[in-house]
């Protein structure tokens, strides 16, 4: 679109705090209009066809993902895995493989203690999608980390994406969708509260994509400047409800650590503490909490039981 462009060209010469107080505005007005269709999307709870449930007949999915925007979100990593350590869960956590060192050490910490990493975009500029034959350059970087990394799975930096582009990325798994969200610069939503298959072409293998279904701390603590959990937890409620995969994104970068007053851009980490102790106070072994790829491989092989192992080639 025009004026993601437009932005995303200017976006390096405007102070961080008029970004943040222009896109609030944006969000604002949008808000008003939306009630219909977010948080909940009463249409995103429909099951896939010959569904029949999770692994262990869980209730429902639990899918925690950490998108590590900058060097502040890498270097607040570790608080955030000591922290999920301690209560149980496990998580994804992917990084931008040319905008700040990202630490050998710290992805292999990662593998180690049962986390996973994931490559979010290249560059984090906004740039990614602006032409095919610029996207076929940068996906063979792309495609680079990956391997180096032994990632199977791409998160889009601001859910910019392209699903029939992406075919040229080694990847089991994409995450740069959503059910519902009219805030994203691409606010076009999947409808669904499931994974779905992405299916090949042009001799490229498909992927599974799985799109997040809780609404990102940014928009929800920065851009609305919400004060409790309060919407995290409805939707969460009406995800279960509905036996669908919650799947929520959060940033490291933008979580508060310390005692101290949070900055324009922040939010007190007791806030992803306090919704993981919900979960696990009122729901407690009723979900599953895979990692992407355990997930990804889950509904693969699902559909591979589904259609017959004569569409591998498809999926």
């Amino acid at each position: 679109m025009l004026k993601n462009r437009v932005y995303y060209h200017l976006k390096p010469f405007i102070p961080r705090s008029l970004q943040i107080l222009l896109r609030r505005e944006i969000v604002r007005r949008k808000r008003k209009l939306t009630g219909h269709v977010w948080p909940i999307d009463e249409k995103a709870g429909k099951k896939p066809e010959e569904w029949s449930g999770w692994p262990d007949q869980k209730q429902f999915a639990l899918v925690l993902m950490h998108d590590v925007d900058t060097e502040l979100g890498h270097n607040n990593c570790r608080s955030l895995i000591r922290l999920e350590e301690e209560m149980g869960f496990r998580s994804l956590f992917s990084f931008v493989p040319e905008r700040y060192n990202v630490s050998p050490e710290l992805r292999q910490e990662l593998d180690v203690k049962g986390f996973e990493v994931g490559v979010h975009g290249l560059k984090h500029d906004g740039k990614l999608f602006q032409s095919r034959e610029e996207f076929s350059q940068k996906a063979i970087r792309i495609n680079h980390y990956l391997k180096e990394w032994k990632s199977v799975g791409f998160v889009s930096p601001s859910m910019h994406r392209n699903l029939d582009w992406m075919h040229e990325l080694n990847i089991e798994y994409d995450a740069s969708t959503f059910d519902t969200d009219p805030f994203e610069p691409q606010p076009e939503g999947m409808g669904t509260i499931f994974p779905f298959n992405v299916r090949g072409n042009n001799g490229h293998p498909g992927y599974i994509e799985l799109p997040y279904t809780l609404p990102q701390d940014f928009t929800l603590f920065i851009l609305m400047r919400e004060n409790t959990i309060d919407i995290w937890k409805k939707k969460l409620d009406w995800i279960v409800d509905h036996g669908g995969m919650a799947l929520f994104i959060t940033h490291p970068d933008y979580m508060n650590y310390n005692q101290s007053s949070c900055k324009m851009d922040e939010y007190p980490v007791e806030f992803y503490k306090e919704l993981l102790e919900y979960i696990k106070t009122k729901y407690g072994s009723r979900f599953w909490n895979p990692l992407p790829r355990e997930i990804a491989r889950f509904w693969k092989a699902r559909s591979l039981k589904k259609k017959g192992y004569g569409q591998l080639a498809h999926l």
